[in-house]
């Protein structure tokens, strides 16, 4: 019976793929048979699929599709792939725990809840932002699902990582990721102009490329302090040696400024809290005689440059330049803007471009988004410091504290730009999000050498 229903299939899809082949052309076929082969991939082994997004996040191309209406830079939604390499992969793990109940699709963590709220934030603003007329169905669609999107990747990376040899694994290809688009951006500089991220299309986003780097660098950073081998180490300061220039010819004075508070941090949960800060202030107040000229430049354009028609905000006698009087005046038409709409906003992308998360958020989503966006930030925080706290081997040590300062400086960074929506800054940090999550059930799971039945049991764990 078996091999006759075997046979039947065959010529099924024997059928269909010489129908589809008559039919669409080779681009058409090959991009479909390529979705098929990432599909089952994922389907027989999540985690290849998952180090195929890891690769994709920072080195896969963008298109767009339909217009926001100004949302996006009047650039229309920008979708890369990624964006449909997740869809994919999403759906084989969709499709395999429907088949294997017995994996959970949802694993309860102390995140749910506020993920839950936020979502349920943004979707409802953006419902009656349609309903309005505010916000158009189109962009609102596919602005809510990439932020869909970034909780997937958490929910994924949860419910597949079992052991510490894994998640190993999993930061080395992070970090590898890392070290291409570094050795890119380092190829950049040359030519001059702002560096950005590969494969950005026509206008870069170096804003974007600087809060990615200060992220994975002060992660490094802080495995860096927990680490013992020398090899290891060494790679580490490699990695963070060539993060290094890309992320000053970024030219991203926001991107500047969010790294002081990140290293901070990061020294503050140091062993040698006072030695480390003390060594970090010492190398900031003696950073303008190293620095490029490039940024010694940019970071004094904000207050020197000539007179233009753009510079609205003053500072005593001094005006700051065209760019940031531009978005300080963007802060007070959204608050003038939530005023209006105070509950639940215009709807996410109804408010037109704005480039600061906090503002965003509040005349997007209204007070309520706010609040569950706020909640969600502080529970993320939370919980890291939870597991820190739980936490005994080195490495795991290290990247939870590298992960506390480099949310750190996510949070000062997102103060000048939609950091907690960009794709290229938010999937790694949801990766890691997952990573912190599960780190003190598999260190428990393989300390304990628990039997290989309770290996998947990790709810009653996430809720004590």
């Amino acid at each position: 019976m078996r091999s006759f229903i075997s046979f039947i299939v065959l010529i099924v899809i024997g059928l269909l793929s010489g129908y589809l082949v008559s039919q669409h052309s080779h681009p058409f076929i090959f991009m479909g048979f390529s979705a098929f082969l990432v599909f089952a991939i994922s389907f027989i082994n999540i985690e290849i699929g998952l180090y195929i997004l890891i690769f994709a996040m920072l080195l896969s191309p963008e298109f767009l599709s339909g217009d926001t209406g100004g949302a996006s830079l009047g650039r229309g939604v920008t979708l890369r792939l990624e964006d449909f390499l997740l869809v994919i992969i999403g759906l084989s793990w969709f499709a395999k725990n429907s088949i294997f109940k017995e994996l959970g699709l949802f694993l309860k963590t102390p995140l749910n809840r506020p993920i839950l709220f936020y979502i349920l934030a943004c979707v409802i603003s953006t419902g009656i932002g349609i309903m309005t007329g505010t916000t158009t169905p189109l962009s609102g669609f596919f602005f809510v699902l990439k932020y869909f999107e970034y909780y997937i990747i958490f929910f994924m990376l949860i419910n597949q990582a079992e052991s510490s040899d894994q998640i190993k694994r999993f930061i080395f290809c992070l970090f590898l990721t890392c070290f291409i688009v570094s050795v890119i951006g380092i190829y950049q500089i040359p030519e001059g102009g702002r560096v950005s991220a590969p494969f950005e299309g026509e206008v870069g986003e170096p804003n974007t490329f600087g809060g990615y780097l200060i992220f994975i660098g002060i992660i490094a950073a802080g495995l860096f302090t927990k680490l013992d081998l020398t090899k290891h180490k060494l790679l580490i300061i490699a990695l963070i040696l060539f993060i290094i220039p890309p992320f000053l010819f970024t030219q991203s004075r926001v991107s500047y400024v969010s790294l002081i508070p990140g290293v901070l941090v990061l020294g503050y949960l140091t062993e040698k809290k006072v030695i480390s800060i003390g060594i970090i202030l010492i190398s900031l107040l003696l950073s303008p005689l190293f620095l490029p000229d490039t940024v010694k430049k940019r970071i004094a354009f904000t207050f020197t440059q000539q007179e233009h028609v753009g510079q609205h905000v003053e500072i005593g006698e001094m005006r700051l330049d065209t760019s940031t009087s531009a978005r300080i005046i963007s802060w007070k038409g959204a608050f003038d803007g939530w005023i209006k709409r105070p509950i639940f906003g215009y709807g996410v992308a109804g408010f037109g471009f704005l480039d600061a998360q906090y503002p965003r958020v509040l005349v997007e989503a209204g007070i309520i988004g706010l609040i569950a966006f706020i909640y969600l930030l502080y529970s993320i925080y939370k919980l890291a410091f939870n597991n820190l706290s739980k936490l005994k081997t080195p490495y795991f040590k290290g990247i939870t504290i590298g992960f506390i300062a480099g949310y750190t400086a996510l949070l000062f960074h997102s103060l000048a730009a939609n950091t907690f929506i960009i794709v290229r800054i938010m999937e790694p940090f949801w990766f890691f999000v997952g990573i912190i999550t599960i780190l003190p059930v598999i260190e428990e799971k393989e300390g304990l050498e628990l039997p290989e039945k309770k290996k998947l049991s990790f709810n009653s764990r996430f809720s004590t």
